[in-house]
């Protein structure tokens, strides 16, 4: 990564800020995507923007607003975003009530800006999620995390449910449902992490987490290394608890229900908690939670 500084064209952010929301002027526009494209950091670009006057959230919106902006104008190829791309996105132009996954139809039920958070219905049938905990039920042991200290993973009491993951591809119903949510998310497929599928008992959860990988930690070069930072994820329901287990984002007040055959999608294409998808999985209270997760990388994942 190159190293940061303050570029001389900070004054033109400093002029285009003002009172109450940003004013995304063309210089502050160019200035954005050049240091994106010189692979600086998010952090290190809103700590220039704070320096110059901005609140951190209004510094957030404005990097958010004009990186978004900036890849609609590079526009699409074979239905996959152009490689410099920040985060992949389910791209609902005119408000769409439907979306041709490729093999079949999805329904579009919430979206949000910010944070990124767009539900999904029907994106599995009841066979595939059938067939998904079939192939995962002989395979599961309790649920790790990653341990950005090391960069290896480990136990963590956040996380009470059992898991394990699929390789990419490893079956023909593996690289169905890869390619589907590949077409979604406008994004490749050999940029996601093999899916996971876990299982919760009553009582089981994981606590609020933010998905990507922080920065400041001592392993998470060696993390990065399989293919960038985590930019987005699925959730795929396999099942509908009795009660209990919904996905929530406690920034937005927002709480996903777990229904079958549905998922949420939520990208973030800069690591920092001001993309607001810090989320959870709620408790179960009744019955049991089978669910699938896809994590997407910046780049190939290996």
């Amino acid at each position: 990564m190159a190293p940061f500084t303050t570029p001389t064209t900070a004054s033109s952010v400093q002029a285009a800020r003002p009172a109450a929301a940003p004013a995304i002027t063309p210089e502050l526009r160019h200035w954005i995507v050049s240091q994106a494209q010189a692979n600086i950091g998010a952090p290190a670009l809103i700590q220039a923007m704070m320096a110059s006057g901005w609140q951190e959230a209004v510094a957030m919106q404005a990097l958010e607003e004009t990186l978004r902006a900036h890849l609609n104008e590079v526009g699409y190829h074979e239905g996959i975003l152009a490689p410099d791309q920040a985060a992949p996105d389910i791209v609902l132009h005119g408000a769409p009530s439907y979306l041709d996954a490729g093999d079949r139809q999805v329904e579009v039920l919430l979206s949000l800006a910010l944070p990124r958070v767009v539900v999904l219905g029907n994106v599995l049938s009841p066979e595939e999620c059938e067939a998904l905990i079939d192939a995962a039920r002989p395979r599961m042991a309790r649920s790790l995390t990653v341990a950005t200290q090391t960069g290896g993973e480990e136990v963590n009491a956040d996380r009470t449910s059992d898991g394990m993951f699929f390789q990419r591809g490893e079956s023909e119903l593996m690289a169905r449902i890869e390619a589907r949510l590949a077409r979604l998310a406008h994004w490749p497929v050999e940029n996601g992490e093999g899916i996971q599928v876990l299982h919760y008992r009553p009582g089981a959860e994981y606590k609020p987490h933010y998905d990507y990988f922080d920065p400041a930690q001592p392993g998470t070069p060696r993390i990065l290394a399989r293919g960038g930072q985590r930019v987005g994820t699925f959730v795929l329901y396999l099942n509908t608890p009795e009660r209990g287990g919904g996905t929530t984002f406690p920034d937005v007040g927002l709480e996903v229900m777990a229904q079958r055959g549905n998922a949420v999608f939520f990208s973030y294409p800069l690591p920092h908690p001001s993309t607001r998808t810090l989320h959870g999985g709620a408790p179960v209270q009744a019955g049991e939670k089978w669910i699938a997760t896809k994590w997407l990388r910046e780049r190939e994942f290996s």
